[in-house]
């Protein structure tokens, strides 16, 4: 009947699914976006139930674009990750909206835990640093500000998932309650050294151990799929956090590679093998994947805002009708005329991590307009990258030959080129740029035996465009100083 997979890349604006050939060719594919809610400055969330119900029903309609929908014998799914549901076991209803990864609600709560002292010992077990990014702050405020929450949770009625638990809770009927290793990894409550859910932890953050999914890897048994598609019963097979299925669909497999997706945020990930890397630049060690019970690490750096810049112009200043129009706006003039966007909405990731900076633009004038702005906010995801890989060059003591890049930002001729010019280093785009969404299909396809093992997966993977760097050094060094002293002024501390 075939070996096709249903991918399900649960995003953060969107929610999207592709079927993908065993040759990782898209068959069919569907996509909606669904509301996000800003109810404080700093808080983001979205309404769990609507993120099912559009899941279920993009799934339904590639689904049905298929000749022979019994064609796809399994299920992947990937997700925004850190993103926090908690809901009633009985009923299925979620208490409260899920709080969302770029959500800094918390900031208050995590300066505390690290003024007290607890920063090291979560770094140490988590790979962590103590940030509202994470997901125990976000359940912590669920159990203490929804009525009768705690009392319920201790009771053992209610239970706690990422965005891919919610999924697969939804789609088995409420039958399985479980996540993967990859996504445990970013909760602030799981050992990555023990591969276990950490005690101490729980108890820290006053969280009841019987909130928690069961964690398995990446490619396993998640259930079966009986409710929301289409009538016939297929098996989840593959489940990772949208930044790792990344790695496996950019067949990011040996120590020393390393990829970035640009997507609503950016996420670079370097693999470090069977050993965790410490950071001593304020980057994240987190899992690569986790296969067979073997976990690989990854070193990470987290940009909260990329693509999200660019659905901030179109939405919210009405200067461009579709994201691709930026592509035009910014080949339109020779230079970014001096106007630089820290796009600190949220605050900043790494290497900064502060989630009190607030987004600026430096350096307009009455002539800056539409392709100003725009060209900004393209670089700001260049010079973002530039600062993740400079950190991630000191930690793993040698700079990437190259950066393999994915998400659907990446899809623009002139960011591709200009995201080499800054950061100096080549780049490849992979003739699939949707690979979150191949990665999910990859997992579930190594569960159900499509693929013997990563080295064929590897050998899947087809380049579409590789860039060299095409600007000076003093050029590029000039554009990234002054980046330096627009973040100097979004953090508010003193230009160097």
């Amino acid at each position: 009947m075939g070996n096709n997979i249903l991918a399900i890349d649960q995003g953060t604006t969107s929610s999207r699914a592709i079927v993908f050939s065993s040759q990782g060719q898209a068959l069919a594919s569907a996509q909606c976006e669904f509301d996000q809610h800003f109810p404080n400055d700093g808080w983001v969330e979205h309404d769990a139930e609507e993120i099912w119900q559009v899941t279920a029903k993009v799934c339904r309609q590639a689904l049905a674009k298929l000749d022979e929908p019994r064609s796809v014998i399994g299920i992947g799914i990937t997700n925004q990750r850190e993103t926090t549901v908690v809901w009633d076991r009985a009923t299925g209803k979620p208490i409260y909206r899920a709080i969302v990864w770029q959500d800094r609600r918390t900031a208050e709560t995590c300066r505390a835990l690290k003024n007290a002292g607890h920063e090291d010992t979560l770094r140490q077990r988590t790979g962590l640093l103590l940030d509202p990014y994470f997901s125990a702050t976000k359940i912590a405020w669920i159990l203490e500000n929804v009525k009768g929450a705690r009392r319920r949770a201790e009771q053992g009625e209610l239970a706690f998932g990422t965005i891919d638990s919610w999924l697969i809770w939804n789609f088995t009927g409420g039958k399985v309650h479980a996540t993967d290793a990859t996504n445990a990894a970013r909760t602030l409550l799981f050992d990555i050294h023990q591969q276990r859910w950490d005690d101490d932890l729980l108890a820290l953050f006053n969280i009841p151990k019987s909130l928690l999914p069961e964690v398995l890897d990446c490619a396993a048994d998640f259930g079966t799929a009986t409710e929301g598609l289409d009538g016939i019963k297929r098996p989840i097979a593959g489940v990772a956090g949208d930044q790792h299925a990344a790695m496996v669909g950019q067949a990011c497999f040996s120590p020393g590679m390393i990829k970035s997706t640009y997507g609503t945020g950016c996420f670079a990930l370097l693999h470090t093998g069977d050993t965790p890397v410490v950071s001593n630049n304020r980057l994240l060690t987190t899992l690569a994947y986790r296969l067979n019970g073997k976990p690989q690490y990854a070193l990470e750096g987290s940009i909260f805002i990329a693509g999200a810049a660019v659905q901030w112009l179109r939405d919210k200043l009405g200067i461009i009708q579709h994201a691709g129009d930026t592509e035009a706006l910014a080949e339109s003039l020779d230079s970014n005329r001096g106007v630089y966007l820290v796009p600190a909405f949220t605050g900043l990731g790494a290497p900064h991590w502060e989630p009190d900076a607030r987004a600026l633009i430096c350096g307009m004038t009455r002539d800056t307009g539409r392709a100003e702005l725009a060209r900004a906010a393209l670089e700001a995801v260049c010079y973002q990258t530039h600062d993740l890989l400079e950190a991630m060059s000191i930690d793993a003591g040698k700079r990437p030959a190259t950066l393999r890049v994915d998400g659907g930002m990446i899809a623009n001729n002139w960011l591709l080129q200009a995201l080499t010019d800054i950061t100096d280093i080549p780049a490849e785009r992979p003739e699939v740029i949707e690979t979150t969404a191949l990665g999910a299909a990859r997992l579930a396809g190594l569960q159900l035996g499509v693929f013997a093992d990563l080295e064929q997966v590897a050998q899947s993977w087809q380049l579409d465009r590789r860039c060299e760097p095409a600007i000076s050094q003093p050029q590029r060094q000039q554009m990234v100083t002054e980046w330096q002293r627009a973040i100097a002024r979004a953090l508010q501390v003193p230009a160097n």
